[in-house]
Parts: structure tokens; C-alpha cells; sequence
């Protein structure tokens, strides 16, 4: 379903105040709706020194959007049991600075490592090799503790680039065109450009001239911000973080992806950290994804997985409102057209459960269990989603029971009571 005009003509706006405001070359933008590429738009004439158009399939650098896919990568070996995240990252890289970190100090930075790796400043240098890179690094150049305080690390995440390639026997680019690019159709998302490409420029603060910047072969760096990609393709990869593809990642994997981990007593959890995603509380929604950012270009990704929307962008400057553009795409378009209710449909016939339904009691206060897009709800006091581990246990999903577990508790083929966490649930309020 199309945009309505009005709405066409507010994204447009704000995308051409941005390119206008910041100085940008040239910039792009796509919105998303229920999954699907909505909405395009562009402005500046300056994708190259030859005021080449940018457009939807017009390649540009994507900087730190290459680690969510890092990220990926490493959900999918905890997935297959090739680590865990609280493995020590020394047990991965042996003998390696950092060593005790673990992988998700890595994925949420939250290690306390040093920002950058030693040496020249790597976006601006040609790459190293990671026996070169590891050799630099040193423990007293941390930034402090772990578990103190969300600080990013793009060095974090040339080591989790690198734990993926030693256990998958594969380079890291390889695995994530195998195990994300080509599930998702990501054909215009490549390593190094491929033309149609934008060039990356800064612009000079005095004379308003465009500056060419480098775009060097990140070498070790790569999972950290190596990648190129268009509106189209990063619209694809949107549209996954609200509905998981199942070859790539389960829907249970993104959701822990999704969930806060780290964050800057600053911001709080206004904008905190995942395993690999940048969350940002936009009251009352949740909005996940990342920035970008390489010498000449700009990125940003974020979807409202709950309104099925989100928004993409691309710029090629090394200053201006390109990153943060995407979240304001995304508020836009729930202003003009807020989101439809989905169509409710009669749930599925349970596999398990279908006694728990009905009305409970904790003590005297009143709860219900009843049945929400094929998941068992339990609601009132006590509040979380019950999955089936077996006949007559189940665990919570989500809120203060997250994790526990409830179980049946039988006398002869009626149920007696439910037992979650010491919690005795009842048919009846006490005294009945």
C-alpha cells in the first residue's frame, strides 16, 4: 500500500532540510511499512564529483551498520552451540589482550575496551591484518572496567568478526554473504563498492567545496564497518529485524538482540545498547537498529518492530543530520498514518494448555490465563507469556517471571493448583 501524498510530501521535506541544513552531497531515505518499502526519496545532486543522482540503488558505505550483521554472525554460532556469550573471549582468541572480556561485554560494549585499536586511526589508513591489530593492543589503553558503563568499541568488534571465521573455518565476509546477504537478498550489499556508488566527501567549512575522503580496505577492522549498500538492500534488512527469517536468525535470538544490556548513565535507557543494536526509547515505543558512519558517508537503520515501520538512510558527508534522519522518518510517518490495529483472527487450537484457561487466584487477587496470538497470557498481578518445556511445565517469557517456571500440580486427572516462582495459584481466593 502507498503513502498518501501528504505524507509523500513530509518525508520528502524533511529529507531535503537535512540535505540543505547539513551540506549534504547528496542523501536518501526509504520508509517501511508492515515489512515492505513504502517510500523513496532523495536530494542533492552530488552522489559523485560529477553530480551523479543518488537513488535507491546507488551504493554507499553503511560504517557501523556492518555490526549488526557481526552481530548475527554471532548469535548464529550460540545458536548452533559453536560458543556462548558468556564464554571469555580468551578462550576463542588464545592468549589475546582483553582476554577475560567476554563475548557479550563484546556485543554490547560493555568490556571497558579502548574505543579504537593502537596506531593510526584505522577509517583513515589502509587496513591491518589481525595478527598486525592484535599485536597493538594493550590492556592499560582500557577505558575502564567491564560492566560499568556502555562505551563503544569498534575493536570489540574486530575480535567477534574474527571468533566467527575461527569457528565457522570460513573469513568473515564469506559467512556473512553465505548466512545473511543471500537468505535476505541483499544482491547490492558488497564488501567493496560496485558501481552504481557514491563517492564520500567532506565539505570545507569556509569555501563550501567538496573534499574527496579515502575509502580504504578496512583489513582487520572490516566487521566493524567495512560494508556498502543501497536504500533497497538496507530496506530488506529493515524488514528482517521486524520479521525474522528463520535461516538467518529466530525470532526468540532477535528479541534477545533486541533487549537492553548496556548503557550511558547519561541517557539511560533513553538510548541504550544490545547485542549488536542501538535502542532508542521513543515513549511509549522502542525503536532498534544502528548508526553509521566511514570518512565521506553516513548511515542509519531503525524500525519500531511493535508498528511493523521503520526508515533507512544514506548520505555521502562525513558531517550532517544522515544517522538520526532514519528515527525521525520513522515518527513522521506514525504521525501522518499511524499504524492500522492488525486484523484479529481466531487463535489456533492450542497443542497444550488448553485447561490452564480461565480464571486464577494468587491469594486473593485475580488473574487470568487466556490465550493471545497463540501464546498462553497470564495477566492480572502476575503478568508474562507461558512457552510449553513439557507436559505441565511451562516458562515465563517476558516480565518479572521471565525465565521461571510454572508447573502443574495435579491431584488425580484435575489440576490442583500452579506453582510459578513459590507462587500458588489457585481456582478460588483464599477462604473460599
Amino acid at each position: 500500500m502507498s503513502l498518501r501524498s501528504d505524507t509523500a510530501a513530509a518525508l520528502y521535506a524533511e529529507i531535503a532540510a537535512a540535505q540543505s541544513e547539513g551540506r549534504l552531497p547528496s542523501v536518501n531515505g526509504g520508509v517501511l511499512r508492515d515489512g515492505a518499502l513504502v517510500w523513496t526519496g532523495a536530494r542533492g545532486r552530488f552522489a559523485s564529483a560529477g553530480e551523479a543522482a543518488p537513488g535507491p540503488d546507488v551504493q554507499y558505505r553503511i560504517g557501523s551498520i556492518t555490526k549488526t550483521l557481526t552481530a548475527v554472525l554471532v548469535l548464529q554460532c550460540r545458536d548452533d552451540g559453536l560458543l556462548s556469550l558468556n564464554d571469555a573471549v580468551g578462550k576463542h582468541l588464545p592468549g589475546i589482550a582483553f582476554g577475560d572480556r567476554t563475548i557479550r561485554h563484546l556485543l554490547a560494549h560493555s568490556g571497558g575496551m579502548n574505543a579504537e585499536p593502537e596506531g593510526p586511526w584505522w577509517e583513515r589508513n589502509p587496513g591491518v591484518s589481525f595478527d598486525e591489530l592484535t599485536a597493538a593492543m594493550d590492556e592499560s589503553q582500557a577505558a575502564g572496567p567491564a560492566d560499568r558503563r556502555h562505551h563503544y568499541s569498534n575493536l570489540g568488534y574486530a575480535l567477534l568478526g574474527e571468533i566467527v571465521a575461527r569457528l565457522r573455518g570460513s573469513s568473515w565476509i564469506e559467512l556473512a554473504q553465505e548466512r545473511i546477504l543471500d537468505p535476505l537478498e541483499m544482491r547490492r550489499t558488497t564488501y567493496f563498492p560496485s558501481a552504481p556508488a557514491a563517492e564520500g566527501f567532506s565539505v570545507h567549512p569556509f569555501s563550501g567545496q567538496l573534499v574527496p575522503e579515502p575509502a580504504y580496505d578496512s583489513g582487520a577492522m572490516a566487521p566493524a564497518g567495512q560494508l556498502w549498500s543501497t536504500i533497497e538492500d538496507l530496506a530488506r534488512y529493515a524488514s528482517f529485524w521486524i520479521d525474522p527469517v528463520p535461516e538467518v536468525l529466530s525470532r526468540e535470538s532477535v528479541e534477545e538482540m533486541a533487549a537492553p544490556v548496556a548503557s550511558d548513565p547519561r541517557e539511560g535507557l533513553t538510548a541504550s545498547y544490545g547485542l549488536g543494536l542501538r535502542l532508542i526509547a521513543d515513549d511509549p515505543h522502542l525503536l532498534i537498529g544502528h548508526t553509521g558512519s566511514m570518512p565521506g558517508f553516513l548511515a542509519g537503520l531503525f524500525v519500531d518492530r511493535v508498528r511493523r515501520i521503520g526508515a533507512v538512510t544514506l548520505g555521502n558527508a562525513t558531517y550532517g543530520r544522515v544517522a538520526s534522519l532514519a528515527p525521525d522518518l520513522v515518527r513522521i510517518l506514525a504521525a501522518y498514518e499511524p499504524p492500522i490495529a492488525q486484523e484479529w483472527v481466531p487463535e489456533p487450537t492450542l497443542a497444550q494448555g488448553t485447561d490452564l484457561l480461565g480464571h486464577w487466584y494468587w491469594g486473593n487477587t485475580p488473574l487470568t490465563i487466556s490465550v493471545s496470538a497463540g501464546i498462553l497470557q497470564l495477566s492480572g498481578g502476575l503478568t508474562t507469556r507461558l512457552s510449553p518445556l513439557g507436559p505441565d511445565v511451562y516458562q515465563g517469557r517476558d516480565g518479572y517471571l521471565a525465565g521461571e517456571k510454572l508447573r502443574v500440580v495435579r491431584d488425580g486427572d484435575a489440576i490442583s493448583h500452579l506453582d510459578i516462582a513459590t507462587f500458588v495459584l489457585t481456582r478460588t481466593p483464599y477462604g473460599s
